[in-house]
């Protein structure tokens, strides 16, 4: 939703540069690992128009993007902009991309001269020079003493398929991780952290992330437990009959962490493909659960007729994921069992948040069920007053940027249910009911 806001063609607000609106719609992009969208929108900009903050974040699209000679079509504006030696470094990149590699020595001479550039960062640049028209460089990037990372090292190292150490991806954070997904250069055991990074962050969709699972089919090298996962997709897609195809499904829930949401998206289509049958409280909730985490809503309310397995125990979190997840109302709302799933911990709050947002339950209902939970469901701060505001006034754009601002807990569990009572509401009332509904069921899963 927020990629969707901020790839959309709007009117520059009143006193701003319009450069510098797409800077920062740009820059927000590349931190949230979305580098293919953040070039896409750097490159919709004439060169002539672009200001001083959108060459500086343009820079940075194009390293996230492992794109550095990309960087060619501004390079000279960039240096005009700005004294940072990265626009200098680009200029010898370029020429050498350009056959001229007398220039590009020159240039990568001089800034060594001047201390400009040094250690890792220059002997990348080397590299990726190395990599230019009738070039005769050869260079060796060693990484000892290397402690950060930055867009500059990654950028040129994926575009040189030199292989960063684990411990610097891992500094780096789950963004960084989202830009080498799409890095064709990297081999796709390398690749791997970076796409299931990319999934769990929305930047990879359900499809994109079975499709490269199922390109390590028939590779005699895997990662460790790839062949196990590989039989199991087989088996939830092209199972003999359906209890096989739920049984491959199976494997993957018994996997670790049963709710985690890679497990759910691999097998998103397999369930939403699969006939309604009888299946345990567990089953039905981790299909459900499968179908909401990829938007197959309209074949995740088919389940609500597996009544026996919603009403026990175990099919309590199924039963709350397609009471807020489904167009429209397919399971009896249980004032006595929605408040106990409240009292029981998370999942329980985040549930009746939701359904209260979504205007499900009010009134004697709602009070009772909020009895011990009490969450309270009154704008009281500035961003709560705020994002009601825009959605009385019905400004999408704005509510979307306004939930994804309420989202910024580090995790799921850190979410208050408070939060997601005003981000749901706010879209439901603008008109975005399936991203409200599909957020309130994710965030049931997810807690």
């Amino acid at each position: 939703l927020l990629r969707r806001a901020l790839l959309s063609n709007t009117d520059t607000p009143h006193g701003i540069n319009g450069a510098d609106w797409v800077a920062e719609r740009v820059w927000m992009l590349v931190r949230m690992g979305e580098a293919d969208a953040a070039r896409s929108l750097v490159q919709s900009v004439d060169a002539d128009q672009y200001s001083k903050r959108l060459y500086a974040v343009a820079m940075q699209a194009y390293l996230a993007s492992a794109d550095p000679v990309g960087l060619c079509s501004i390079q000279q504006g960039g240096a005009s902009s700005s004294q940072s030696p990265g626009w200098r470094m680009a200029e010898a990149i370029c020429a050498s991309f350009a056959a001229e590699q007398g220039r590009a020595s020159a240039i990568l001479n001089q800034t060594e001269r001047r201390g400009d550039v040094t250690g890792i960062d220059y002997r990348l640049t080397e590299k990726i020079i190395g990599a230019g028209a009738d070039s005769r460089r050869s260079v060796k990037i060693e990484w000892d003493g290397v402690s950060l990372l930055t867009a500059w090292r990654y950028g040129l190292a994926t575009a040189a398929n030199v292989d960063i150490p684990a411990p610097l991806m891992a500094q780096a954070g789950s963004h960084v991780l989202a830009w080498q997904a799409r890095a064709p250069m990297l081999s796709p055991t390398v690749r791997l952290p970076g796409v299931e990074a990319a999934a769990r962050l929305g930047v990879f969709s359900s499809s994109a992330l079975v499709d490269f699972y199922a390109g390590f089919q028939g590779q005699e090298e895997m990662p460790d437990g790839m062949a196990d996962k590989l039989a199991a997709l087989r088996e939830a897609y092209s199972g003999t009959d359906a209890d096989d195809r739920l049984a491959g499904m199976r494997t993957l829930w018994s996997a670790g962490n049963s709710w985690d949401l890679l497990n759910l998206l691999s097998v998103s289509r397999a369930a939403a493909a699969l006939p309604v049958m009888d299946v345990n409280g567990a089953d039905v909730s981790h299909l459900v659960a499968a179908m909401m985490s990829a938007g197959y809503d309209k074949s995740a309310l088919r389940w609500a007729s597996a009544a026996d397995a919603l009403g026990e125990t175990d099919g309590t979190d199924g039963w709350a994921i397609l009471a807020v997840g489904s167009p429209r109302m397919v399971v009896r709302i249980d004032t006595g069992r929605l408040k106990d799933y409240a009292d029981a911990g998370q999942r329980g709050r985040m549930a009746l948040a939701a359904l209260a947002a979504l205007g499900r339950i009010g009134g004697p209902s709602l009070t009772d069920a909020n009895e011990n939970a009490k969450i309270d469901l009154i704008a009281r701060t500035r961003w709560q007053r705020a994002i009601s505001a825009a959605a009385t006034r019905g400004e999408k754009g704005t509510v979307a940027i306004l939930a994804a601002v309420g989202m910024q807990a580090p995790s799921w569990s850190k979410m208050v249910p408070e939060h997601l009572y005003h981000i749901v509401s706010a879209l439901h009332r603008v008109g975005l009911d399936p991203e409200a509904r599909m957020i309130a069921a994710e965030a049931i899963m997810r807690s």
